[in-house]
């Protein structure tokens, strides 16, 4: 049991790395154009939603996958849990910062519960 709740943690903190990893690494990679206003997503150009879509994704696939590499049981709920605590993130930022209907639905549909279902499926397709 302690097993398990040490991978839920650092599953997230996992995530969170590779989350905070991206969006930086993304900042630096695709400037933004003058008069950029990082808090306000509808004015944001198609380029400028890759690093954060990717960051969500990866960092949710990161967590799960580590989770369940760490959990000797109840590996599916556990990655699972990973997606749901990211997905819950993303629907804070929903609030937080204003975005496109497409790339909200996008990044809430995809970027979370599937990705903790795909960290899982690649951790059980290796043993």
């Amino acid at each position: 049991m302690l097993r398990n709740i040490v991978a839920v943690i650092v599953g997230v903190l996992v995530g969170m790395s590779v989350n905070m990893g991206l969006i930086i690494l993304g900042g630096n990679l695709i400037p933004v154009p003058e008069g950029f206003d990082p808090m306000n997503a509808l004015n944001w150009e198609l380029s400028n939603f890759i690093f954060p879509f990717l960051a969500h994704a990866l960092g949710a696939l990161a967590g799960s996958l580590v989770a369940s590499l760490i959990a000797v049981s109840y590996q599916l709920p556990i990655a699972l849990s990973i997606g749901i605590f990211f997905l819950i993130g993303g629907v804070a930022m929903v609030f937080l910062l204003p975005a496109p209907v497409w790339f909200i639905c996008t990044d809430l549909i995809v970027a979370y519960i599937p990705m903790g279902y795909l960290g899982y499926k690649l951790v059980t397709k290796r043993a």
